[in-house]
């Protein structure tokens, strides 16, 4: 599932967009906004963004003025805690086209949006996505100390939630970042299971367990709550199976 933003202040071309992307071949949730702040506020999120370069919107600024799309792509840009979408601008003007090239957009759309092109477009977008999806399987990537960072899954034990951010316990060590936990669980189902709403758990790394701890195989004990102890037995045999094979 490809979660895709559509931000432009014209209806009319939001729907467009939108029956465009329903006619692709990839499963989609889309979620429409009409300017920027809305779009800011909602805790983005999405793997896919296409964006009015010249969207009228009523987010400000770091100098308090009404932003454009440009204004908002920085924006986004600069947020190193949200997941960056990749970003393809819709707009009127090819004069704008160089501008793409500052916030690293995957390419521009020219209203109107002819359907072959944005055809081509959609699909090295969802190709990309795809393949960074599968990346994200074998690693970890998240933003510590100001860089991007990837971590193979296999290096990690667990991670905790802990005060909004997430520590990752590592065969090297211990490394803490902002993230949601349920994120995570999303991002790394499979390999990965939830055993307690502060607990995320590698089951490469599962020595053992019982009614109510699973063992690591770094030696930490951890709780295993009464109500995931059907789903977390289910999920590591499962999770044995398929590497067994």
């Amino acid at each position: 599932m490809i979660k895709v933003a559509i931000c432009d202040d014209e209806k009319n071309i939001r729907s467009y967009l939108a029956s465009l992307i329903r006619g692709q071949k990839a499963e989609c949730e889309i979620t429409e906004y009409a300017f920027a702040d809305e779009y800011l506020s909602s805790g983005m999120g999405h793997d896919l963004l296409f964006l009015d370069i010249e969207l009228e919107g009523s987010a400000s600024g770091m100098d308090g003025n009404a932003i454009n799309g440009m204004g908002m792509a920085r924006q986004i840009r600069g947020m190193e805690q949200v997941k960056q979408p990749v970003i393809i601008f819709v707009t009127g003007y090819e004069k704008y086209v160089y501008d793409a090239f500052e916030v690293e957009a995957l390419g521009y759309l020219v209203k109107p949006v002819n359907e072959q092109k944005f055809a081509e477009v959609f699909g090295r977008a969802a190709g990309q996505i795809v393949s960074e999806a599968e990346q994200r399987k074998k690693k970890l990537v998240i933003q510590y100390g100001g860089e991007g960072k990837a971590i193979p899954l296999n290096d990690i034990y667990y991670m905790e939630s802990r005060n909004h951010n997430i520590v990752l316990y590592l065969k090297d060590g211990n490394m803490e970042y902002y993230a949601k936990i349920g994120d995570l669980e999303e991002e790394l189902a499979g390999q990965f299971y939830r055993i307690h709403r502060g607990y995320l758990i590698n089951l490469f790394h599962v020595e053992g367990y019982d009614k109510t701890e699973v063992r690591m195989a770094n030696g930490d004990k951890l709780l295993l709550s009464r109500y995931k102890y059907d789903g977390f037995v289910q999920a590591y045999m499962d999770y044995i199976l398929e590497e067994s094979l």
